[in-house]
């Protein structure tokens, strides 16, 4: 029996593991039903490599940006660099940018700046911002509601893990919110929490290989295949049948990620 369709809405392809091995890789997620991947672009040093992995399957697309952990390294990131890279027909979404006080790699304000320049592309593209926001809920909440009062953007936050404040806040001003192979934890009660007021519609799902390995995979590589074990969580979550989280979350993405093209499956 053929899986339902569904989408891994933010991988990272080109690191190691993965890109070693990117016909098993590829071969695995189809077998799951896992027919549209995002790749991100964590830095723009690398955006080349993501966007050659792009280029060469129909069924990927990319993004461009640089996580706010490089925001020292790549600081002074403009809108209009981003722009020009976004260009092109495979590039669908600017980031991942955000906010992340957790580890500090980057001082607070280069990450500021820089989720402010990535901010303005997608509001000048009309491409879906992709989020970081890791113990930093206060400032990327007051940043983005600022920056959406200057003119409106499409954003998602990726890899949501934070409070139900942050959570009603992002969903007030317009975003989706990605789940992650984190709810499946014991130890993300609060997580789980959280996730039911989460309206379906606005939901995407995500695998952030090759981190984040849900249960029952948890020691292993990540790979966008696993996004069936997420679903197959907040289905039972949630009360819902997989097949619905897998359409809901599909045609959500498609909605988002309006560049994209959605496979012919009938």
């Amino acid at each position: 029996m053929n899986k339902p369709f569904i989408v891994d809405s933010h991988c990272h392809l080109n690191y190691g593991n993965l890109v070693d091995d990117m016909d098993g890789v590829l071969e695995r997620a189809a077998e799951n039903g896992v027919g549209t991947m995002l790749a991100i672009n964590a830095r723009l040093k690398e955006f080349d490599d993501v966007l050659k992995i792009a280029d060469a399957h129909d069924h990927i697309w990319a993004t461009v940006g640089s996580h706010p952990h490089d925001a020292e390294e790549e600081y002074g990131i403009t809108a209009e660099e981003l722009i020009e890279k976004a260009k092109h027909p495979k590039v669908v979404g600017i980031g991942e940018t955000g906010l992340d006080y957790y580890y500090d790699r980057s001082p607070r304000d280069k990450q500021k700046d820089n989720f402010i320049a990535h901010i303005e592309a997608s509001r000048e593209t009309g491409l879906p911002l992709i989020v970081h926001a890791r113990d930093a809920d206060e400032d990327c909440a007051r940043i983005m509601r600022e920056e959406m009062e200057k003119g409106v953007y499409p954003a998602v936050i990726h890899c949501f893990t934070a409070s139900e404040w942050f959570a009603r806040e992002s969903l007030d001003i317009g975003c989706y919110i990605s789940i992650s192979g984190i709810v499946t934890f014991k130890s993300a009660k609060e997580l789980q929490e959280a996730v039911k007021i989460i309206p379906l519609e606005k939901m995407l799902i995500e695998t952030d290989s090759p981190f984040l390995a849900p249960v029952p995979m948890r020691g292993k590589p990540c790979e966008p295949s696993y996004v069936m074990h997420t679903a197959e969580f907040l289905a039972n979550h949630m009360g819902v049948e997989y097949e619905e989280i897998a359409k809901v979350t599909t045609d959500n993405f498609f909605e988002l990620f309006s560049k994209t093209k959605r496979p012919d499956i009938s």
